[in-house]
Formats: structure tokens, C-alpha cells, sequence
């Protein structure tokens, strides 16, 4: 019985893994639609968001089977309660880089000066993502950490996009609809780092055994 359950649990961390990457790509794919005006690849992402959703079905309800079929204790039961929330923050993940997506291709036609370059803010979040599924298949509570830090600087980096915004719509108000557009791009960038973060938290979960939300 051990062997079958921790073969499922080895087969379930794969497929996480999997579709991580597949979150990742999505997110490198919206942003370079961003800096590279490519509306074309913009609509693709959008189109194919769905694969992202019924992948994040397939490993909950291969988790909840498990539950039921093997009633794991301890560390696998653990580790299985956090592949659910980490599985669903992944998803979410590939909503906002779907949604980058639908605000650049909204915005297409706005003049150059209206487009803001948020290269440095989607490395930081891509960044996140990456260090947080590292630090799952590494099983490294300093990595997790790390990224928990992170998260301020792609905060800071959100709010000085505000700023820099509302002195642009006070000078163009003509232009409110496409400024307000750009902006929610760095607030989506901002909610894949805290998604990210989550990751991280969960993996802190595992390894250490608690819970350090809201801390």
C-alpha cells in the first residue's frame, strides 16, 4: 500500500511540475507579446487558457482520489493539501498572464508613449515563480523564503507604476482608457507575485510543518 501511495505521490508532483512550466511559459509568452507588439501571440494566449484550467482540474482531482483511496497521514497528507492550493495558484497565475494578454491587446492601438516598460517588474515576478517551483523539486525552505522577500520589490515596483500613471492621466485625460489599461497590466504582474509567494509559503508548509500566512 505505502509503494502504490507513493508512487501516485511522485506521479502528482511530475504533473504539478509539468504544468508549472506550462504557467511559466505562459507568462514569458504574454510579456513578450508586451515588448514586442505582437497581438497575433497575444490572442493565443488568451485562446488557449482553457488547457491551463482542465490541467489544474485533472491534478486536484487526482489528489482528492488519492485522499480518498489511500487516507494519507503525516508528511503525504501535507504534502498533498499543499499540491491543491499550489495547483490552484498556478492557475490563477496563468488567468493574470491571460489577462496581460487582453489589456496589451486592448491597447494595442494606443500611441508609444502610453506603453510602459514593465521589463523589470515581469523579471522580478518571473523570478518568483521560478525560485518558488525550485524550491518545491529542491525541497528548500531558503529558496521559499527568498521569495517571500521578493515580493516587496515587485510591490514598490507596482505602486511607482501608479504613480507615474496618475501624472500621465492628469496630463492626457483624452488617454484615461489606455493609461488605466497599462496600469492594470502592472497590477495583474503584482498578483502573479503574490500567487507566487503563496507557492512559496506552501512549501515553507511542507518542509517545516507551518503555517506562516499573515505573518
Amino acid at each position: 500500500m505505502a509503494g502504490h501511495l507513493h508512487s501516485e505521490i511522485e506521479k502528482i508532483k511530475k504533473e504539478l511540475l509539468s504544468l508549472g512550466a506550462m504557467v511559466e511559459h505562459r507568462l514569458q509568452q504574454a510579456m513578450h507579446s508586451i515588448k514586442t507588439a505582437d497581438t497575433t501571440l497575444a490572442r493565443q494566449i488568451i485562446e488557449t487558457d482553457v488547457e491551463i484550467d482542465q490541467r489544474e482540474i485533472e491534478v486536484e482531482e487526482e489528489c482528492l482520489k488519492i485522499l480518498a483511496l489511500y487516507q494519507p497521514v503525516a508528511t503525504d497528507l501535507r504534502f498533498l493539501v499543499a499540491v491543491i492550493k499550489i495547483n490552484n495558484d498556478l492557475e490563477r497565475i496563468a488567468d493574470y498572464a491571460a489577462n496581460i494578454a487582453r489589456r496589451f491587446e486592448t491597447s494595442a492601438q494606443a500611441p508609444d508613449k502610453f506603453r510602459y516598460d514593465y521589463t523589470a517588474m515581469a523579471d522580478q515576478a518571473g523570478k518568483m515563480l521560478k525560485l518558488s517551483l525550485d524550491a518545491l523539486v529542491h525541497w528548500n525552505v531558503d529558496m521559499a523564503y527568498d521569495v517571500r522577500n521578493m515580493d516587496k520589490e515587485v510591490n514598490a515596483m507596482r505602486n511607482d507604476a501608479y504613480d507615474s500613471m496618475k501624472k500621465d492621466i492628469q496630463k492626457h485625460p483624452k488617454m484615461v482608457s489606455e493609461i488605466i489599461n497599462m496600469y492594470l497590466i502592472s497590477r495583474h504582474l503584482e498578483r502573479i507575485g503574490d500567487h507566487s509567494t503563496n507557492i512559496a509559503e506552501e512549501v515553507i508548509y511542507l518542509i517545516e510543518g507551518e503555517i506562516i500566512r499573515h505573518t
